[in-house]
């Protein structure tokens, strides 16, 4: 009886501990390979700007990042192979400094990937035409 108790004891103890640790906020992986963006830029932060450049660009993760090379079915994002991520940073850095030379006293308006791109991954260089 005494065993019996010492092991339900035991089990209660390591599932206590077990719930506690899940409940402990997780140690985030950290960004790779920042190049434009601040190197303590958050996971948030950077989901977030990453997610305004699908949206800007109407495009999916794969557009600018390489397939990993042990496992082509998951994206390596802190890799160069694929050519769109430098044009996305050298679009960064030129956004950066019309923003700065022209709208730094204006925190409302801004260029942004979406002033160009409209939702498309090649800019837009003039009106639509319907077909």
């Amino acid at each position: 009886m005494k065993r019996k108790n010492s092991i339900v004891l035991m089990a209660a103890v390591l599932l206590s501990v077990t719930l506690c640790s899940l409940s402990l906020p997780q140690q985030q992986e950290k960004a790779k390979n920042l190049k434009v963006l601040p190197k303590d830029t958050s996971h948030e932060e950077l989901e977030r700007v990453m997610k305004e450049f699908k949206d800007a660009l109407g495009v999916k993760c794969n557009f600018c990042h390489a397939p990993r090379k042990d496992d082509p079915k998951k994206l390596d994002f802190a890799s160069d192979d694929n050519h769109h991520k430098k044009i996305a940073r050298d679009m960064m850095r030129m956004t950066a400094r019309l923003n700065k030379k022209y709208f730094k006293s204006h925190e409302a308006v801004a260029v942004t990937c979406y002033t160009c791109h409209h939702g498309s991954d090649e800019p837009l260089t003039g009106p639509e035409v319907v077909k």
